[in-house]
């Protein structure tokens, strides 16, 4: 069926495949990528190699992707503004659930209860009405709504409750089902499903009891097939819950690369190229137009051999951090970084400040190294899966080692050879933070105190949910934190929305001899199908330490004292085990600004509070 139009970046953070999606009349799942309309190529390559090779190496290395298949990227189909086009462009959508609640009254022993609806199936709906009333037994018709509840599993399965079975336990019966509301609210304890053959009604409370709705059978409603043999247990989820739908996204940051005008050609057409095998195949993807005005005056045998070399290089870079070769162009302290010209990914200037010196810690020494104006950013976003009930790690905001975690995930697709993605242009704020003041901070004892009850606060998520949940580093939060903070104070200085603010924080360990440490923050605003902003970012780079000086004095004292400053991650049982002193009052931000969803945060680590002192950088 048909459905309504959503912004391009909806896509990739609320209704990806696999997600549900309410229409005025029923509610839906996105289809998989197999039945998105790419036929009338109402979409865009996006030549993007570094991460096109990251998400190969890394999905193929746990079976979700064929290693020897490259993946392309492309964005999700783009409907044209012709208003002629009678069928555009769009993103399929199946309906789910399949049962619904009547809006007629159901009587019963002559007595006649509001709250008492009759269940539905969507193949009992009348269908020459387009299934959106029920024909009840006295000839009237009456509006269904979906039912809230459903069922789904750890490993991203999603299924109908089979509500005959929860009322009667494999029994066999043919009378209908109701539910029932009672008291002031929908909380599920005040709700029964019952059924007109007399059977005692089941309260929907008993539904979060482990193993009462039995096992898995392992349904994806967003593909075409199911995954037989699925060994978890079904849990209940009301289908608006946030915790229904977790994408699993990348994104780099696209970086300017020095190279001569072949190698430009073939990356312009790397989504083809790549797969060249020998140069024959080079010949015959001449025949295409675009292709071939690229390669006009080379050689396919020079082409081939410049293919092989660039592919060797792709894969090297696949196999580390992401974060890394944007840190090393960033922080290289070139006093410009990239081009200022049309079609270029990058153009950056390292500003000499006179007040970086201002930004001291505790004991005198400066921390900031340099600062960097991003007058123009490309940032590359790609979706590669999805979980429900917990969130996954993502793959570029972790190391290489977590990365590993990230690609457990349900697939998007079961054949597509491409993945949905977008690019965003905007302009940002690059800083890095000296690597020996981080290091000696890390001896202090207050900090390992601290890093102490961070750690434990960890471990108690892992075993409270049952996941694996990898501790970032205590760098890694103190930057972030930093971050937080930061955006708040640029959005009240310049203007800007917090929630059109975007962080990359940068804490990698270096593991060479010879190489140090990389500390670094980029707050950046991007939107997809922008050229660029207007320069307001760019433009209070200049004042960067006054603007965290400010912030960090805000950050000593919340209207949530001294409850948020006494908050302990380590004690069992806390459901904020994943962040120290921080909350919606001074460090939380929207979790569409933030690359770790409000997770890994202390200003504890940045400042003196109410109740901790001398951990703090500053």
């Amino acid at each position: 069926m048909s459905r309504p139009k959503q912004s391009l970046s909806q896509l990739f953070t609320s209704f990806g495949p696999g997600a549900m999606l309410d229409l005025p009349t029923r509610s839906v799942v996105i289809a998989g990528l197999d039945h998105w309309d790419g036929k009338k190529i109402a979409f865009k390559r996006i030549e993007e190699p570094r991460l096109a090779m990251l998400l190969q190496t890394f999905l193929s290395q746990n079976g979700r992707w064929d290693a020897n298949k490259p993946v392309q990227l492309r964005t999700p189909p783009i409907a044209q503004d012709s208003r002629n086009e009678s069928d555009p462009a769009s993103v399929a959508v199946r309906v789910f659930p399949t049962w619904f609640t009547c809006e007629g009254v159901v009587k019963e022993a002559g007595t006649a209860d509001p709250r008492r609806r009759r269940l539905v199936r969507w193949n009992e709906l009348d269908a020459s009405g387009g299934r959106k009333k029920f024909q009840r037994d006295d000839g009237k018709k009456v509006d269904v709504t979906p039912i809230r509840f459903v069922g789904a599993c750890k490993k991203g399965h999603l299924q109908d409750i089979d509500w005959k079975w929860l009322v009667h336990r494999g029994e066999k019966c043919s009378e209908a089902l109701w539910i029932e509301e009672q008291g002031t609210s929908a909380d599920p304890s005040n709700i029964r499903i019952g059924c007109h053959c007399g059977r005692p009604s089941v309260s929907l409370a008993d539904a979060f009891k482990p193993g009462f709705l039995g096992r898995c059978m392992g349904k994806r409603p967003w593909l075409d097939s199911e995954e037989p043999g699925c060994t978890e247990q079904l849990h209940f989820l009301s289908r608006s819950a946030t915790n229904t739908y977790f994408p699993q996204s990348v994104t780099i940051i696209s970086l300017p690369i020095n190279e001569d005008a072949l190698s430009e050609a073939i990356r312009k057409n790397w989504s083809s190229l790549q797969k060249a095998t020998d140069p024959a195949f080079v010949e015959v993807l001449r025949n295409v137009p675009e292709i071939g005005a690229s390669l006009a005056g080379y050689g396919n045998e020079d082409i081939y051999r410049r293919i092989i070399r660039m592919r060797e290089s792709v894969v090297r870079e696949a196999v580390q951090d992401p974060k890394i070769a944007e840190y090393d162009l960033l922080a290289s302290g070139d006093s410009i970084i990239g081009a200022d010209g049309i079609g270029e990914p990058l153009f950056a200037e390292t500003l000499d400040v006179p007040d970086i010196n201002r930004c001291v810690t505790v004991d005198g020494q400066p921390y900031l190294n340099s600062i960097v104006a991003v007058h123009r950013l490309k940032a590359v976003t790609c979706l590669y899966g999805f979980t429900r009930l917990e969130p996954a790690p993502t793959i570029a905001e972790e190391m290489l080692e977590e990365v590993r975690l990230a690609v457990d995930g349900a697939p998007l697709a079961e054949n597509e050879d491409w993945l949905p993605a977008m690019e965003q242009t905007g302009e940002g704020i690059f800083l890095t933070v000296k690597p020996a003041v981080i290091r000696d901070w890390l001896q202090r004892k207050r900090v390992v105190d601290r890093a102490g009850k961070l750690v434990a606060g960890v471990k108690n998520y892992e075993s409270r949910h049952n996941v694996k949940q990898q501790f970032p580093s205590v760098p890694y939060i103190l930057l972030h934190s930093l971050s937080h903070a930061l955006m708040e104070e640029i959005s009240l200085d310049c203007g800007y929305p917090l929630s059109s603010l975007k962080e990359r924080v940068y804490a990698i360990a270096s593991r060479e001899a010879d190489q140090s440490d990389r500390f670094g923050i980029l707050i950046y605003t991007a939107s997809a199908g922008a050229q660029g902003t207007l320069g307001g970012l760019t433009e209070i780079a200049i004042r960067i330490p006054r603007l965290i000086e400010s912030s960090l004095e805000r950050l000593k004292l919340c209207s949530n004292d001294p409850i948020c400053a006494d908050h302990d991650p380590s004690v069992s049982g806390d459901e904020r085990s994943l962040i120290g002193a921080a909350c919606h009052a001074c460090a939380l931000v929207p979790e569409t600004s933030c690359e770790n969803r409000n997770n890994f945060l202390d200003r504890t680590l940045l400042t003196n509070t109410v109740a901790n002192a001398d951990a703090n950088l500053t």
